[in-house]
């Protein structure tokens, strides 16, 4: 079940290309999927697919692989669901709106219900396939047998899923999660299939930290088709390398505004006495390799969402030619900043250096979850540009921003008014400096805040 409480909530309607007064079937492959809405009112509207299947006609058909009638796939929501998705909500997944095309981009919140979910991995997997793309993971696991509890959990869940994000998207995301947290089809797997994954995973599968293992898992470990749509994938993901800024150099600045920056935050983490350090968007290594000339640092991690990046920066580290105990220092993880990865608590800082402002602000709340409440690191470090200083940048055009990824640019006060409101919904007393040359009139060309965990909050 789908469900949302954007105003006015039946837009759903528009959006899914299904009349909201009507209920309507659709054959599909050994049975059908009916499709109705429980709710319809201004504030709150829900559609419902419902997969009715008939096992013996699933068996009888023999490119299912499946041999025997009594089975777990008239109930379980995996591979079927995905094609009766595809099968009811086809013009949805395209994002075409014509009635209404305003809402086609828009992201509304949305909850989305699975009763019955084939995981093999559990609500742990569905939480590391989903939270990437910006939604919060919510669900129970189902016993093997109530009447037996020491027989432990079955591999069915109940999930939840609640986020803000456009229809389509949705759809897609559902479409090839759903089988590959499955890990099965009922059907056969061939070229089509991975074409069709390239197709829905267009814009995010690429960047997802859990690529490999979704594009496994979808095409059920077809190793050339595995090969071949990782490697399109490879094709399509941003160069590590950031594309040239549309400006270069500060004016009036005694040094490079990059070296600026990362002498600012090596200082800041020499003061708060780091020993065990993550570069949350680290790219291509510029500050890891600063990172790794400082002595008292005994743990560097890298994190980025981008494996050409990390690839990059394993290069420009020449972690292939350092004695081993520098090597033993540093560490590269492909993951996404919006991720919360427990595993990443318990160190002493982070940094996030120029990287709030590639990411849409929508998805800042979910990085700041990852990265205060769930790693939250002793001392927290935030670069990102001043926005005011624009102006003093000739070549720049007015309204523009520096670099052609980023998706804001923020002044002072916004930036202040952000950190402030994230150190106090997460425990964090904050403090701010200003990076480079302050202009008398717009400030520094780059901005700084540093969060202290305060004593005793957890």
């Amino acid at each position: 079940m789908i469900s949302t409480t954007h105003r006015p909530a039946t837009d759903l309607g528009f959006l899914l290309h299904k009349h909201p007064g009507r209920a309507q079937s659709f054959p599909i492959s050994a049975g059908t999927a009916h499709v109705f809405y429980p709710r319809a009112t201004e504030q709150e509207c829900a559609v419902a697919l419902m997969v009715e299947l008939d096992p013996i006609a699933m068996v009888r058909d023999r490119r299912g692989g499946l041999t025997q009638y009594v089975n777990d796939r008239p109930y379980a929501a995996g591979s079927q669901l995905a094609v009766a998705l595809r099968a009811v909500f086809t013009t949805a997944m395209t994002g075409r709106c014509d009635a209404r095309p305003e809402l086609a981009g828009q992201a509304i919140p949305l909850t989305v219900r699975v009763p019955s979910l084939s995981a093999r991995g559990g609500l742990e997997l569905v939480e590391r396939l989903f939270a990437p793309l910006g939604w919060t993971v919510s669900g129970t696991v189902a016993p093997l047998d109530p009447e037996f509890p020491e027989w432990g959990e079955s591999r069915y869940v109940d999930v939840t899923l609640t986020g803000t994000i456009r229809v389509a998207d949705a759809l897609r995301h559902l479409y090839v999660l759903l089988p590959a947290l499955d890990g099965a089809k009922h059907y056969w797997v061939s070229q089509d299939e991975a074409d069709k994954l390239l197709r829905m995973g267009e814009g995010w599968l690429g960047e997802h930290p859990e690529r490999d293992l979704i594009t496994k898992r979808y095409l059920v470990h077809r190793r050339a088709y595995v090969d071949y749509a990782l490697e399109r994938l490879a094709e399509s993901e941003p160069d590590a390398e950031p594309e040239e800024p549309l400006v270069t150099e500060a004016p009036d600045q005694p040094q490079p505004l990059a070296v600026q920056r990362q002498g600012t935050v090596l200082a800041t983490l020499r003061g708060a006495g780091a020993r065990r350090v993550l570069d949350l968007g680290c790219g291509g290594g510029a500050l890891l390799k600063v990172l790794m000339s400082e002595p008292s640092f005994t743990e560097i991690v890298g994190l980025d969402v981008s494996a050409r990046a990390l690839d990059v920066a394993e290069r420009k580290l020449k972690l292939d030619r350092v004695p081993e105990h520098a090597r033993g220092r540093v560490a590269l993880r492909q993951s996404a900043l919006t991720y919360a990865d427990p595993s990443l608590a318990g160190y002493d800082a982070a940094v996030l250096m120029e990287v709030i402002e590639h990411l849409e602000e929508d998805r800042l709340p979910a990085m700041e979850h990852a990265v205060f409440s769930v790693a939250r690191p002793g001392t927290v470090v935030v670069t990102t540009p001043n926005s005011e200083y624009n102006v003093r940048f000739e070549t720049l055009p007015a309204g523009t921003f520096r670099h052609g990824d980023h998706r804001f640019e923020w002044t002072r006060a916004q930036f202040r008014s952000w950190a402030s409101s994230v150190a106090a919904r997460n425990s964090y007393d904050v403090r701010y400096l200003p990076v480079g040359v302050e202009d008398p009139e717009v400030g520094p060309p780059t901005q700084l805040a540093v969060f202290t965990a305060k004593e005793g909050a957890a």
